[in-house]
């Protein structure tokens, strides 16, 4: 179901680079690009409650909808004739009015997650990165983004699969540019591991006169490759207690970005899971203990395991017997404070769109590396 934009408040149509999103979600991805100076032209998420959120958070940061709005469907709905030709429309009235046209996206990643059901590309989920790939040769973008979780590297059938998805890239005139990223190299209070591919057309790449042996990952990186680990972080506290800070940067570290976005009196504070029949639990776990899949309890001076909620992976306020709220949880993805979730979204919905997302200093990273390599 196409939702088309009718909001008057003109969008980035200056910007030299528009962007066609896909899996956008709340649009992490997406906000990260545009404060980078890329127009987001078109977004496309099945889940109708994420499209609730992109379009109320967009709103709240008076930001405009995309030109030609929001697709609530799925990605192989935009593989049948008839959508196809739509797209195929937009993309080259995109580039009439001299934009360059980018795709971004993260298909689902739980088929290729340590921590999923491991089926891999032929899973529900892990089939939407061939179908993601497969758009991309349709449409033929001038450049995209592939971001996907780091088991798609680390098994060999999982390996394999990607491995043919860069050949058949290569094979229809991409050339590409993979790397293993951390969202804490960005500066977000966040130990998350995502492999990014970039890719352009070879034709786009020497009509522009730039090559990707220029591309430059480490354009926006503060901490290179995993130099943000060997600060002196602390362990565990016992809980209650008032652990003192170490030497490491006090930026990365989660009480920063929950005093930085005011996360105890922001819009979405009160909304926490509260099961009262765990408190006792909450009471007895040591403060940054994070060993377990279940009950992590984050520490207030280091930084956060991967915001992963759902499937049991609870995590816990380092100072206090409950779980993190919606607000301490986009704190931890490094969002601007005037990010918020509407209210008329379930309480499922909003931590899951959080942790499916992209760290927001990650995404805005990731766009000014390939802003710098268009310009």
């Amino acid at each position: 179901m196409q939702d088309i934009a009718t909001t008057p408040t003109p969008g980035n149509y200056c910007s030299k680079d528009a962007v066609f999103s896909f899996f956008t979600g709340a649009g992490f991805l997406d906000l990260g690009f545009e404060k980078s100076g890329f127009e987001i032209a078109f977004a496309n998420e099945l889940n109708a409650e994420f499209v609730q959120g992109y379009r109320h958070s967009r709103a709240k940061m008076g930001l405009p909808l995309p030109r030609y709005g929001i697709a609530c469907d799925s990605i192989d709905d935009h593989l049948k004739p008839e959508a196809a030709a739509a797209l195929k429309k937009q993309i080259a009235e995109t580039r009439k009015s001299g934009q360059t046209v980018g795709f971004i996206g993260g298909p689902p990643c739980p088929d290729f997650s340590v921590g999923g059901k491991n089926r891999g590309h032929k899973g529900d989920n892990g089939r939407l990165s061939r179908s993601y790939i497969d758009l991309i040769l349709a449409q033929k973008p001038d450049w995209f983004v592939f971001e996907n979780v780091k088991g798609l590297w680390r098994t060999k059938q999982h390996r394999e699969f990607f491995d043919q998805l860069v050949a058949d890239l290569a094979a229809a005139g991409y050339q590409t540019k993979s790397k293993l990223l951390n969202s804490i190299a960005f500066g977000a209070p966040q130990d998350r591991d995502r492999i990014i591919l970039f890719g352009a057309r070879t034709s786009f790449m020497k009509k522009h006169k730039v090559s990707l042996e220029n591309f430059d990952w480490n354009f926006a990186v503060k901490h290179p490759e995993r130099s943000a680990f060997d600060f002196e972080w602390p362990t565990t506290s016992k809980f209650g207690a008032s652990p003192k800070p170490t030497s490491a940067p006090i930026e990365l570290t989660i009480q920063y970005w929950f005093t930085k976005n005011d996360a105890e009196s922001h819009p979405n504070a009160a909304h926490c899971f509260t099961p009262r029949a765990a408190l006792p639990r909450f009471q007895t776990i040591s403060e940054g203990d994070d060993s377990k899949k279940c009950f992590k309890r984050l520490h207030r001076h280091r930084y956060s395991p991967t915001a992963c909620y759902g499937n049991n992976e609870v995590h816990l306020h380092p100072y206090e017997a409950r779980r993190i709220s919606v607000a301490e949880a986009l704190a931890i993805q490094s969002l601007p404070k005037e990010f918020e979730l509407p209210s008329t979204m379930s309480l499922s919905a909003m931590f899951k769109t959080i942790g499916n997302g992209v760290p927001y200093l990650m995404s805005k990273g990731i766009a000014d590396s390939i802003k710098s390599f268009l310009h």
